[in-house]
């Protein structure tokens, strides 16, 4: 009897333990299934920062068959798709993303972003703030500059400015912002803090064509020669066959 007793001790021990495995093997998939997400995630924003959409795509369909509900990978889909030009793939993501979190200030910006480029430049504003609400957004910078550019396109250079001085209060190097601001600043006549900001810029980034440019019509306007020629060698250099260096060579600086 003691034996018979002491089997069925151990069973019913047996029986009551058991569903506590099961949680923890759930536990320990999903834990699995979210590094998995979070890793190709990161591959794919990798491989998106370098122009390799297709193989960025791959991984991004790889966290996302590891775990669907994976906000990061959803918004980065959805700028895979941006650069590709397939808005509508794009805003479809984001969507989805904010369904499942409507606060999370990245995707907030970056769907701002696309309804600005879509001329939708209200409805963006809108998303920018939820962005900049959050006091728990590390880069709140870029969505002030995100929405000064979207201000500008929309012929609104006073409210532009003012956000992207916001954007250079909390990183005053940001390259965007000195770009535009000096932009901003030439176009109203003040040409020596166009200046200032043009040539913070070109020391805080690499420049392109169109910084190259504005600094040599800033120098243009302000008579200093040497300048002006040194700015001009190197869009000849660097960028022999864009339109600013043609520009130069033919002295078009209006």
């Amino acid at each position: 009897m003691r034996r018979f007793a002491l089997l069925a001790l151990i069973l019913v021990t047996g029986c009551a333990q058991s569903p506590k495995s099961e949680p923890d093997t759930r536990e320990v998939l999903q834990r699995d299934a979210l590094a998995r997400a979070q890793i190709h995630t990161e591959l794919g924003a990798a491989y998106y920062g370098t122009g390799q959409y297709s193989v960025s795509l791959q991984e991004l369909d790889k966290a996302l068959s590891a775990d669907p509900k994976h906000v990061p990978a959803l918004n980065q889909l959805g700028l895979v798709y941006m650069a590709l030009g397939k808005d509508r793939e794009a805003q479809a993501q984001f969507e989805k993303a904010l369904r499942l979190d409507p606060d999370d200030s990245s995707v907030n910006n970056n769907y701002g972003m696309l309804l600005c480029r879509r001329g939708r430049d209200q409805e963006a504003m809108r998303y920018f703030d939820i962005a900049l609400r959050n006091p728990l957004y590390r880069s709140p910078e870029v969505a002030y500059v995100n929405a000064g550019l979207c201000a500008r396109t929309k012929g609104d250079d006073v409210r532009a400015e003012d956000f992207l001085r916001k954007a250079r209060a909390i990183a005053p190097d940001q390259p965007q912002a000195l770009y535009v601001l000096a932009d901003i600043a030439f176009s109203k006549g003040d040409v020596r803090e166009a200046r200032g900001l043009i040539t913070r810029h070109l020391q805080v980034t690499s420049p392109g064509p169109e910084s190259l440019w504005l600094a040599a019509r800033i120098e243009n306007r302000l008579g200093d020669t040497n300048a002006l020629a040194s700015y001009g060698a190197q869009l000849n250099r660097r960028f022999p066959n864009s339109p600013q260096a043609r520009l130069y060579n033919q002295g078009s600086f209006q």
